[in-house]
Parts: C-alpha cells; sequence; structure tokens
C-alpha cells in the first residue's frame, strides 16, 4: 500500500488485504513499530501459528462462526507475519507465498484446470498423488539430495502433533502395501503391545516402559486409521466427554457441600455413571 512520501499511514479495519499488510510492516518498523513485533522471529511466532490453527480448529468443532471468522483472522495474521519477516530478509513476499499456492493448486487439479477431465474419484487421487510424487523428487533434486535418498514418508512435519503424525506416517506406508491385511491383525498387536507395557512396568525401567507405551499408542493409531477414523478427532471427542463429565462429577458434589478432595473414589465413580446416564438419557452424546 503506498503512502506517499512523508504520508502519515492511517490504519483502519478494512476488507483489503493490502491494509493487512501495511499494518504488518508498520508493526515490524525498527524506528516505530511495536517493540515486541520487532524482536520476533520465525522460530519465536512459529508456536503461536500452531495454537492459531488449533483455535481455527476448535471453533469449528463448536460450530461457531462468528468464532471462525476471528479466528481465521488470527491465522492470516500468522501467515502475513512470516511473509513480513522474510520479506525483511529478501526472501519471499505475500505475494510470493499467494503464488506459491496458486501454482500449486493450478498444478494439482489438471482435472479442472488442464486437459485431464472427467476423471473418476479414483484416477484423481491417483493423478494427485503423481502430481505430489513429482513435486518431491524437483524438491529432492533442488536440495541435492542432502537429506539422503527420497523416502515415501518425506513431508510429513516432524512438529505435527504425534498422533496426528502416526496417522499420518502410517497412511503413507500402506500406500505400498506396508499394512495390517485386515482389523484382526491389528487389535492383535494391540494386545502384544498392552503386554509389553505391563512387562516393562512391572521391571520399573522408566525409560523402557515410555518406550512400550508409545509403541502401544502408535498400534493405537494404527487401528483408527485402519477404520478410516481420525485419531486426533477421536481423542478430542473423548477429552471433551471426560471434561464434560468430571465437572458433572464437581458440581454434584458442590451441591452435597464437598469438594473432590472430600470425596472417595467409590463416590466419585458412583456420580460418574449417573452423568454418563443422564447423557444418554437425553439423547445422542455433544461432540
Amino acid at each position: 500500500m503506498d503512502r506517499g512520501v512523508g504520508a502519515p499511514f492511517e490504519p483502519r479495519p478494512s476488507r483489503d488485504v493490502a491494509m493487512l499488510l501495511a499494518i504488518m510492516a508498520a508493526l515490524r518498523d525498527p524506528e516505530t513499530g511495536c517493540p515486541w513485533d520487532i524482536e520476533q522471529s520465525f522460530e519465536t511466532i512459529a508456536p503461536y501459528t500452531v495454537e492459531e490453527a488449533y483455535e481455527v480448529a476448535d471453533a469449528i468443532a463448536r460450530g461457531d462462526l462468528a468464532e471462525l471468522r476471528d479466528e481465521l483472522g488470527d491465522l492470516l495474521l500468522q501467515v502475513v507475519f512470516h511473509a513480513r519477516m522474510a520479506e525483511e530478509r529478501g526472501a519471499f513476499d505475500f505475494g510470493g507465498v499467494v503464488e506459491a499456492i496458486t501454482a500449486k493448486l493450478i498444478r494439482r487439479h489438471p482435472h479442472v484446470f488442464g486437459a485431464a477431465r472427467d476423471l473418476a474419484p479414483a484416477e484423481v487421487k491417483r493423478l494427485w498423488d503423481e502430481i505430489k510424487a513429482a513435486e518431491k523428487r524437483e524438491r529432492a533434486d533442488r536440495q541435492g539430495g542432502e537429506d539422503g535418498p527420497a523416502s515415501i514418508l518425506d513431508g510429513v512435519p516432524a512438529a505435527m502433533p504425534s498422533l496426528t503424525r502416526a496417522d499420518k506416517l502410517t497412511r503413507r506406508a500402506a500406500r505400498v502395501g506396508f499394512e495390517w491385511p485386515d482389523l484382526d491383525g491389528v487389535t492383535a498387536k494391540i494386545e502384544e503391545e498392552l503386554a509389553e507395557v505391563r512387562e516393562a512396568a512391572a521391571g520399573g525401567d522408566k525409560a523402557d516402559l515410555a518406550e512400550e507405551v508409545g509403541d502401544l499408542l502408535f498400534t493405537v493409531a494404527n487401528l483408527a486409521r485402519h477404520l478410516d477414523i481420525d485419531p486426533e478427532a477421536a481423542l478430542a471427542r473423548a477429552n471433551r466427554k471426560f471434561e464434560r463429565r468430571f465437572r458433572a462429577v464437581e458440581r454434584a458434589l458442590e451441591a452435597a457441600g464437598r469438594t473432590p478432595e472430600q470425596s472417595d473414589l467409590a463416590e466419585m465413580d458412583r456420580l460418574w455413571e449417573e452423568a454418563k446416564a443422564a447423557e444418554r438419557a437425553g439423547g445422542p452424546e455433544p461432540g
């Protein structure tokens, strides 16, 4: 956004992304910007970027579209912030980010924007995988093979939540046949891993126990994938269910003039079952 020589910058709410870019530039101005914004880097902002993505997902889960609008704005700010820092280094700018994603969308959808028309869904999926594989080879060539031979597991971010990453890693491996043939194979593996957890717990070695618990969690993520269930979403739902029911236990104890600390497991378990029964009597459980 061109302010003109000597013209004061007048920020205002706007639907124009140019205003957002101008505000970000003003915040990062070394002379007149915000001290906090100026001292940030890619590394310090990255956790906020992840947090904002989770808040977008949370607004979607709650069905709050007004909140979703605001959270998407916060997430967009993260993109603008990273792009501004890159521009200051002479690497790329926000326009480059937009150009990169539009080029990718066009490249990956030849059945919409190119000659490959009237494809069945399975053919679209095959074409998509071929295009992504070609992009991966090109990226490896550009990097000079410095990370070793290309792998089908390349491109699954290490910073991704571990449960989601387990799902994505095993989905990649399953594409080439590294997969249990049926559900019985997965459940048998879970039983095997659970036995190893018990054995490690009896042995008392904390590091060994942590490894075995990790193996068990990884296999449960495999079970979810095998059943075409998103393990992260399933666990999030279980978290919400636990929180909802435990809060009901707390309210019941409060009504009786006590706190959880003044109760015992038998009473809290009974109140838990009552909360569970009340939910079921009231219809399908909310997410």
